[in-house]
C-alpha cells in the first residue's frame, strides 16, 4: 500500500475537498476485512502482513482525513515532498500567529470559556479558508510555491486547533 495509493485505496478520486463520511465508511469497511483477527491461525508471517496491512490502512486513513496531511500527501503525488523543517517565511502570517498566541494565553489566564469558544470558531473558519485556497492550486506547478505555504499555514492553524481542544479539556474538569 504504497503513499500514492491513498485515495485508489479508499476508491476516491484525488482532491482537497473529500467526502469524509464516505472516507470513513470505506475505512470501516476495510478494516474489517483486513483484520488481523481474521488471520488468527494463520501462519505467523500472514498475521504480520495482516497487521501491517492495517496499520497501512490506519495511516492511510488518518492522512486523508486530515487536512494538513492531506495536502501534504496530494503535493507529494504530484512529485514534490514538502520539506518538513522549512520555517514560514511570510511575516503578516507569522505576526498573526503571534498575536493568535498571545491571545490564546490570555484567555486561558482568565479561563474564558466563551472566549475560547469564540477564538475556536474563528480558528475553524480560518482552517476553512486555507482549504478553499489549496484546493484549486494543488495541482497547478504555476502554484506550487503559494501550494506550500497554504499547507505549513494549515499545519499551524492544526497544532494551534489541537491546543484549543486540549485547554477546553483542561477547564472542562
Amino acid at each position: 500500500m504504497a503513499t500514492s495509493s491513498y485515495f485508489t485505496l479508499f476508491e476516491l478520486p484525488p482532491a482537497f475537498e473529500i467526502d469524509l463520511d464516505l472516507l470513513a465508511a470505506r475505512y470501516r469497511e476495510l478494516a474489517r476485512s483486513l483484520h488481523p483477527d481474521r488471520v488468527a491461525d494463520a501462519s505467523e508471517g500472514e498475521r504480520r502482513h495482516a497487521l501491517e496491512r492495517a496499520a497501512q490502512l490506519n495511516d492511510a486513513y488518518q492522512t486523508l482525513k486530515t487536512p494538513p496531511l492531506r495536502a501534504r500527501h496530494l503535493l507529494a503525488l504530484q512529485g514534490h515532498e514538502m520539506d518538513l523543517e522549512a520555517t514560514i517565511q511570510d511575516p503578516s502570517f507569522l505576526l498573526q500567529q503571534l498575536e493568535w498566541r498571545e491571545e490564546l494565553e490570555a484567555l486561558q489566564e482568565a479561563a474564558n470559556l466563551s472566549g475560547i469558544a469564540a477564538f475556536k470558531t474563528r480558528l475553524n473558519q480560518s482552517q476553512q479558508a486555507l482549504g478553499r485556497d489549496f484546493a484549486p492550486l494543488w495541482q497547478n506547478p504555476a502554484q506550487r510555491q503559494v501550494a506550500e505555504q497554504l499547507v505549513r499555514r494549515m499545519q499551524f492553524l492544526d497544532k494551534l486547533s489541537l491546543q484549543v481542544r486540549q485547554l477546553e479539556e483542561r477547564l472542562d474538569d
